[in-house]
């Protein structure tokens, strides 16, 4: 069982780095082909290295966007990630640094000349970069980091926040570069962020109703590598009547797979419910103990 686990822990490891090297591929490719040639931004940390080689471009100097890319997540990134899954942070970083090489690397040409099907094309394929990192449990990093953080501290989404930011970031932009530039970035970023949520919930709860005849065990491994609370409470099978016991705990989504895969390792016939969880209240992310 143990060898099993191993082998599932090592396939989901190839399939995330899979994941984050296509979405900084497809990242590098729209930011070359779409937003640079038409003179777009995009949102979060991305968006903001462009905006400042932007400024800089208008006093006869340059900033490179890979290296803004770095300086502004890697600092985000170690502040929170003590309340992110060590993985989750590593392999989004991982992403941010493939997409500051790929942009250094690799020379797309743009493909249009009209802006708005670079709007519309760019923002969907940006979109699916994203999508594409969330589905292989990472990100592309910046304000994901953020808005995970704060939403393990308080339990809520700061979303709406996120997105106020990019308004000021593009408003900033419109007043510098003009305002029809500023107006087609804004569709940019509804475009993406339309797809990446058709195609991706970004990190809801889930509640995992876990069934095992073996719950020290598997509340000890769980425990040992996850601060989240989870419950335990006696019962008896209805079919074998024999003595089980009822586990229950709530995660994000990105960690459930791992979650999952770590209790079965422990206990080949656990039966594991997932729930959606639409509200949760209390505390989330368990300090450690002592």
């Amino acid at each position: 069982m143990f060898a099993r686990y191993k082998r599932n822990k090592i396939i989901r490891r190839l399939i995330t780095i899979l994941a984050v090297t296509a979405s900084a591929l497809l990242q590098t490719f729209v930011i070359q082909t779409f937003i640079r040639p038409s003179g777009l931004l995009s949102g979060g940390f991305t968006g903001i290295a462009i905006l400042i080689n932007d400024i800089a471009s208008l006093y006869g100097g340059s900033f490179s966007i890979s290296l803004g890319m770095l300086v502004l997540n890697i600092p985000v990134a170690l502040l929170c990630s003590r309340s992110i899954s060590p993985r989750f942070t590593f392999y989004s970083l991982m992403q941010v640094f493939l997409a500051s090489l790929f942009l250094k690397v690799f020379q797309f040409q743009p493909l249009f000349d009209d802006p708005m099907l670079n709007v519309i094309f760019g923002g969907f394929l940006y979109g699916i970069s994203i999508a594409i990192a969330l589905k292989g449990n990472a990100s592309t990093g910046g304000t994901d980091f953020i808005a995970l953080y704060v939403s393990n501290k308080t339990g809520r989404s700061i979303w709406e926040h996120v997105f106020a930011g990019n308004v000021v970031i593009l408003c900033i932009f419109g007043f510098m570069f003009g305002w029809i530039y500023a107006g087609y970035s804004i569709l940019f970023q509804f475009i993406s962020t339309r797809t990446v949520s058709s195609f991706h919930h970004r990190y809801e709860r889930v509640t995992l109703q876990i069934t095992t005849m073996h719950a020290e065990t598997v509340i000890k491994a769980y425990v040992k590598k996850y601060r989240h609370g989870i419950s335990c409470v006696e019962a008896v099978g209805g079919y074998s009547h024999k003595k089980m016991y009822l586990l229950h705990t709530v995660v994000s989504s990105y960690e459930a797979s791992e979650v999952i895969d770590l209790m079965r390792g422990e206990d080949p016939h656990i039966i594991i419910n997932v729930l959606k969880t639409q509200n949760f209240y209390g505390s989330f992310y368990q300090a450690p103990i002592g």
